[in-house]
């Protein structure tokens, strides 16, 4: 059970709404004690309406005595009556507590009133398990310019030692380097925590779901350096797939932690299935080209970035003496070829996330066409030269081409080949278990 101490965002960005998400996606209960209710979304805060300080308190209470607090967070705290009723109440109760010391919005509005900063600084830190500035919040915590990591070192040591929190991690979000390093001091020793530096504006609610994050993993008895590591890559993961909606910063997505691993487990498992069905199909040998069939799925197309977000089959599928042979097991990444044309066609269709090839066969050809699916064509002779030079290129040129003479992603796209290249036939759909139907129909008159 874990508490969050703070604002509710009408946009539901950050703030509560940010925490609860962040807990549930780490499989913590979450619980609530509002402290301001704001009107605001992804690019202006318009109203604050503070809850009384004993309302706040009395929120928190009666969490407790029902099913205990194992740890809780503060986000924004708005003013000084607040900040002291929050201070007083963790000292009765005693659970360990992540601060957050929001003061001011991503869209440049004030949460955290001048009168609160040193009542921040007086009473609730001192009982802070750790508290998670930014580097402007450090700034003020620690009253010291910070423009270095060496900076964001003696920031975090100040903020313990001179005010009394067991640690603090100075977020080096704003610091500009190429990667993205918090610096962590506690008990003595600074760690550092790195991440790769997302270029994105969708980062409303990075500060709240991170503290959350560590407060969650706390709470599941985590030690403090291993919360905050996890908690790191979580926020790296909420980052890196942000939901680019609103005018101004889109929220992060904790959701994603939990997304796509669940989302690969589909994959692989409803991929095993097709690959299952498709060795099982009569006569399905001679349709195996020289270099093999290969049926890749991918994530679905907001997660799907790379190649390595579409499963394929290691060694792909080869013609045995009684039916084919699968060589390898299912994993993403092993496929560059189909992964290419799926990543390419979702650049059209979202709803395309599997594919597969075959060989080129006239038969196969016109019963596809008889049959109603759309068949398209590409002259690989015309493939351009620079095209042709270009490592993984070629794939995307031709479903680019397809496009073009179809209006649309069509079902079957062929090639006659080309010097050194195998004449292809290569299906596309939405799962590989329609690519095997497609496959099995196109065999049998």
């Amino acid at each position: 059970m874990a508490i969050t101490i703070a604002g509710s965002d009408s946009g539901g960005g950050a703030g509560i709404e940010a925490d609860l998400r962040t807990f549930m996606a780490l499989g913590v209960h979450g619980a609530v004690a509002i402290t301001s209710v704001t009107a605001q979304n992804t690019y202006e805060v318009t109203m604050i309406h503070d809850l009384p300080p004993e309302m706040v308190a009395e929120q928190i209470r009666v969490v407790y005595r029902d099913t205990g607090i194992d740890a809780g967070k503060t986000g924004m705290l708005s003013n000084k009556g607040i900040v002291q009723a929050v201070a007083e109440t963790v000292e009765e109760l005693g659970f360990p507590l992540v601060v957050d010391p929001v003061m001011v919005a991503k869209s440049g509005a004030r949460l955290l009133r001048e009168d609160a900063i040193d009542a921040l600084i007086r009473e609730l830190l001192p009982r802070a398990t750790v508290v998670t500035p930014n580097i402007p919040e450090a700034e003020i915590l620690s009253g010291m310019k910070i423009n270095s990591l060496e900076d964001m070192e003696e920031a975090a040591r100040i903020i313990v030692e001179k005010h009394g929190a067991e640690a603090a991690i100075v977020k080096g979000g704003h610091l500009g380097s190429s990667e993205s390093i918090d610096v962590l001091y506690y008990r003595g020793k600074h760690y550092y925590f790195n991440a790769e530096r997302i270029e994105t504006k969708n980062t409303h609610g990075t500060g709240c779901s991170f503290s959350a994050a560590i407060a969650a993993l706390l709470a599941k008895k985590y030690g403090l350096i291993e919360a905050v590591r996890v908690a790191k890559e979580f926020i790296t993961y909420a980052i890196k797939y942000g939901l680019p909606i609103g005018k101004g910063h889109g929220p992060v997505n904790p959701a994603s932690w939990l997304i796509i691993p669940a989302e690969k487990y589909r994959v692989i498992t409803m991929l095993g299935e097709a690959a299952k069905k498709f060795v099982s199909i009569p006569e399905v040998n001679r349709v195996i080209p020289e270099v093999g069939t290969n049926i890749v799925y991918s994530l679905p197309p907001f997660y799907a970035r790379t190649i390595m977000d579409v499963a394929g089959i290691e060694g792909r599928i080869a013609r045995g003496i009684e039916k084919p042979v699968v060589h390898g097991p299912i994993r993403f990444g092993a496929s560059s070829h189909m992964a290419r044309l799926v990543l390419a066609a979702q650049e059209y269709d979202p709803r395309i996330r599997a594919a597969a090839n075959i060989k080129y066969d006239e038969e196969l050809v016109k019963n596809a066409e008889e049959k109603g699916y759309s068949v398209c064509y590409v002259d690989r002779s015309k493939e351009p030269e620079e095209i042709k030079r270009r490592e993984g290129a070629s794939i995307p040129w031709i479903l680019s081409e397809a496009v073009k003479k179809k209006g649309e992603v069509p079902t079957i796209i062929y090639d006659h080949g080309d010097y050194a290249r195998e004449p292809m036939i290569r299906i596309l759909a939405d799962n590989p278990l329609e690519i095997v139907k497609i496959i099995k129909c196109i065999i049998h008159d």
